[in-house]
């Protein structure tokens, strides 16, 4: 039987490498974006196991309307990824409306999608085998590199406790909940434009001396995803090089 993959905020950077990975393991995988364009060219870029889908993950009636599209062509869902997420500015020195703003949308995407995509998902899941995996950020734990990035921090640590609490409720009915917390990833869409200056900055922080790919990110999730890490539920796995580490 064909293994189901759900990720949202697949078309790029991190979710791309994760797409990527699922697919030589063998899942048929279904990605979530807002961005039309980017759904059709990852799904011609990868081919027949991958099928994009435009959904606001802060809606839940759109929500559903995807779970229930997948559930009829398949049944049940092995693996979701909640992934989809980005930066924006929360300096104090902004008005209140622009803060209310950015750190309404960053909170609706990451945090509450994160929450809905899981608890609409969840019926579907095999019981025992289902496997939730949430990104974070070493953000949660640091505030962030510059002033301004605390509405994306909180909404990352926000995961943190999606993550305790779902454990708690979820495992039970063997299906795991873990989160990867990566730290500086050189080659995703938005570091990407980064100066060298401040890239070589991050590497001579991380004790293993080179900046992280998103590669390394899937790899954290292949392990979680698989049968092997059945017995590791409520875990925020740091990926950072040793840049940070002894939380979680």
């Amino acid at each position: 039987m064909t293994k189901i993959a759900i990720v949202t905020g697949g078309n790029s950077g991190i979710g791309k490498a994760i797409v990527k990975q699922f697919i030589e393991e063998g899942f048929k995988v279904f990605i979530i974006g807002r961005d039309e364009g980017k759904l059709r060219n990852t799904e011609k870029e990868f081919g027949e196991n991958v099928v994009g889908y435009q959904v606001d993950i802060s809606k839940p009636k759109e929500i559903e309307e995807f779970v229930n599209d997948i559930v009829r062509q398949h049944n049940t869902i092995d693996v979701l990824v909640n992934n989809a997420g980005f930066v924006k500015d929360t300096e104090l020195t902004l008005s209140l409306e622009e803060l209310e703003a950015n750190w309404d949308s960053m909170v609706n995407t990451m945090l509450k999608g994160s929450f809905l995509m899981t608890a609409a998902t969840v019926p579907y899941f095999k019981k025992p085998g289902g496997r939730i995996i949430n990104i974070s950020s070493i953000a949660a734990f640091t505030g962030g590199r510059n002033p301004g990035a605390s509405g994306y921090a909180a909404a990352k640590a926000g995961i943190h406790g999606l993550t305790y609490g779902f454990a708690r409720e979820l495992s039970p009915q063997g299906i795991t909940v873990n989160t990867i917390a990566p730290g500086f990833i050189a080659d995703t869409g938005f570091t990407g434009q980064w100066p060298e200056t401040v890239v070589k900055s991050f590497v001579n922080m991380t004790p293993v001396k080179r900046a992280g790919h998103v590669d390394d990110v899937a790899a954290a999730v292949k392990y979680l995803a698989s049968p092997e890490a059945s017995f590791i539920s409520g875990e925020i796995l740091n990926v950072n090089g040793g840049q940070l580490f002894g939380r979680g």
